[in-house]
């Protein structure tokens, strides 16, 4: 059988085969990109479904239009009025299933064999796969504790003129970095100089642990002339309601857009209404801020507890930034005092002593960097965190 030789782009996550190891009784994983299920607000899932069987049943449960349930389109906007984008209507978004879809979504639009896709390094692995199915070159720009390096940035836009780049400004995946308000102004300014796609993917931005990050690219756009027309920004209900609804949603240039609803004809026709109709009624009922506030609690709790751990348990050995909201800790391995400095070798340790964590390399869309790690601290209380983290030092020693 002669499949499409695209296949021959993209394997099977690496992460995801990670995840047939973790059968072993007992283990402990921070291998996961997910959030705790205990956080998921089920009373109020619960009584929105009910609200939406009883008021619109019939829409909820039948076909629907392809850009999205429009109650849930106009709740999303406010939503995003909310996170400063007040010239939005909703007419100027469409629902995707998930934030994954819209990544594809854009990658159909815009990527074709031969072309160029700037990503950061490290970036969200799905999407460094998502991108090569099209065929185009994805070259990964440096990453540190600021988010992307503006200045390799523009000379990688000057010396590869890419179709678009893709950035998690905001606690990004993996690296748990926030790009500086600075460095955002900068990304736009490059944009429109270059005339340059920016893709926004923005799941982490509400799960912050202190003061709010400065505001999305997106709500920049307005002190940049011109870059609104190049910005296109993902967002998702996964991380901060359940990613079981699968509802996302993309917001892009109408030319952009209307592309992109098209093709989503052809892939799922659109996202599940009776989850776009809970979805609308969850928003509408006023319960996401004291959801918010109690994930933004217990994940700051855990990623304390993770970095003490880290440090008492690792010292010197490991590096990383404390991260200020989102999912993730990334790590370096330093070789100090001759432990393990690679992470896939860490990580076959680790599962030895029952702790599992992703090593880094994957993420790399190029020259990926093996002292790497990435560790989830969401679904893991802080009494397995501390006992964890104990394992993996015992590991980095063994």
């Amino acid at each position: 059988m002669q499949f499409a030789q695209r296949l021959n782009n993209v394997e099977t996550s690496a992460i995801r085969e990670l995840f047939k190891l973790l059968g072993k009784p007992g283990i402990i994983s921070f291998a996961g990109g997910f959030p705790d299920s205990a956080m998921f607000d089920v009373d109020g899932i619960r009584q929105a479904s009910a609200r939406a069987l009883e008021q619109e049943a019939g829409p909820a449960l039948q076909y629907g239009a392809t850009e999205g349930y429009n109650p849930l389109r106009e709740q999303l906007a406010q939503f995003m009025a909310d996170k400063g984008v007040r010239d939005l209507s909703a007419e100027g978004l469409i629902v995707t299933t998930g934030s994954q879809q819209a990544l594809d979504l854009l990658a159909k639009v815009m990527l074709d064999p031969g072309d160029v896709a700037l990503v950061e390094a490290p970036t969200f692995l799905a999407t460094i796969q998502c991108f090569r199915l099209y065929g185009p070159t994805v070259m990964g720009v440096p990453v540190d504790a600021q988010g992307v390096d503006v200045v390799a940035l523009e000379r990688m836009i000057v010396q590869h003129r890419p179709k678009l780049v893709y950035l998690v400004p905001t606690f990004g995946n993996p690296s748990g970095s926030m790009l500086s308000l600075e460095r955002r102004r900068r990304v736009l300014e490059l944009a429109v100089k270059y005339q340059t796609l920016v893709i926004e993917d923005d799941p982490y931005g509400d799960l912050y642990f202190g003061d709010a990050p400065p505001p999305t690219l997106l709500s920049l756009s307005h002190e940049v002339p011109g870059s609104r027309d190049w910005i296109a920004y993902c967002g998702s209900m996964s991380k901060v309601l359940s990613p079981g609804l699968r509802v996302g949603w993309l917001i892009a240039p109408a030319a952009i857009l209307s592309r992109a609803t098209m093709c989503k004809q052809f892939s799922d026709a659109h996202t599940s209404t009776f989850a776009q109709a809970t979805a609308a009624q969850y928003l509408q009922s006023g319960r996401m801020p004291q959801t918010l506030a109690e994930v933004r609690r217990v994940y700051a709790e855990r990623a304390r507890t993770m970095g003490a751990a880290l440090r008492q348990h690792l010292g010197e050995a490991i590096a990383f930034d404390q991260p200020q909201g989102g999912l993730f800790f990334w790590a370096r391995l330093t070789g100090a005092g001759g432990a393990v400095s690679d992470g896939g070798e860490l990580a076959k340790r680790a599962i030895e002593q029952g702790v599992a964590f992703v090593p880094g390399a994957p993420f790399f869309a190029d020259s990926p960097d093996h002292s790497t790690l990435r560790l989830s601290f969401a679904t893991a209380d802080v009494a397995k965190i501390e006992e964890g983290i104990a394992r993996l030092g015992r590991a980095l020693k063994g």
